[in-house]
């Protein structure tokens, strides 16, 4: 089935200075030729913000869910949950026809990102787990690469990676709502609603087709979350 419409969640507690990046860089992915005439709705979840993050957001022009979860798996489900419910009037009802999508408020998708999941979704697949990259102004950006891709086939082949990450996420609802969605962790939501869609033999393509740019901070608003596997990383300066 292809996709009728496109959900995107992006989930922010105090993002208020990276936010607006992370919404532009949406409404130039929704407004891709490739999508035309697809609905695309971005849900910023707000949770327990204590900055202009969701008047932010509304001025964006996307929908605004304000919860106080304190949880990030809590939060993205209920993101998801709120975004079907304004696609129920839309894609004949069927959730199996809504594509959903999350990223990260600190992160920013490249144009064709929602064009590239869609695409993946019309050859069959259920479920698309992209990858990251750093600015190439961090100090941090050459040693991510050389550990992050060390799984990389050195002779072209396809590399199926295994990263996971919620800042380039893509999957069929009727697969998401099947799997019982995001679970209410505090961290690894994304990687346990993946192993789940493995489980349960959904189609997962790992791909690293299309990455996001996503923050060099060391202090990321999720607990033991990409901020801390950065803040692993051997020091480049060597120190």
């Amino acid at each position: 089935m292809i996709p009728e419409a496109v959900a995107v969640v992006v989930p922010a507690h105090d993002e208020e200075a990276l936010l607006p990046a992370a919404l532009a860089a949406l409404a130039t992915a929704a407004a891709h030729p490739e999508l035309a005439g697809i609905p695309v709705r971005t849900v910023v979840v707000a949770d327990a913000c204590r900055d202009r993050t969701a008047a932010l957001a509304r001025e964006a022009g996307a929908l605004v869910l304000v919860t106080d979860c304190r949880n990030p798996g809590r939060a993205r489900a209920a993101g998801v949950r709120y975004a079907l419910d304004r696609f129920a009037g839309e894609a004949a009802g069927d959730p199996g026809a809504v594509w959903l999508t999350t990223t990260d408020a600190d992160s920013v998708v490249p144009s064709r990102w929602l064009a590239y999941q869609l695409a993946r979704a019309r050859d069959g697949w259920q479920a698309v787990v992209g990858t990251v990259v750093l600015p190439v102004a961090s100090p941090l950006a050459e040693p991510h690469r050389a550990l992050y891709e060390a799984t990389r086939p050195a002779d072209g082949t396809v590399w199926h990676h295994p990263h996971v990450h919620g800042a380039n996420l893509g999957v069929r609802a009727a697969a998401y709502l099947d799997v019982g969605g995001f679970p209410p962790l505090a961290t690894g939501e994304d990687r346990a609603l993946v192993e789940a869609l493995d489980r349960r033999g959904h189609r997962v393509l790992r791909t690293a087709g299309c990455p996001v740019l996503t923050s060099p901070r060391l202090r990321a608003r999720a607990r033991d979350g990409f901020g801390a596997y950065l803040s692993a990383m051997p020091d480049p300066a060597g120190a």
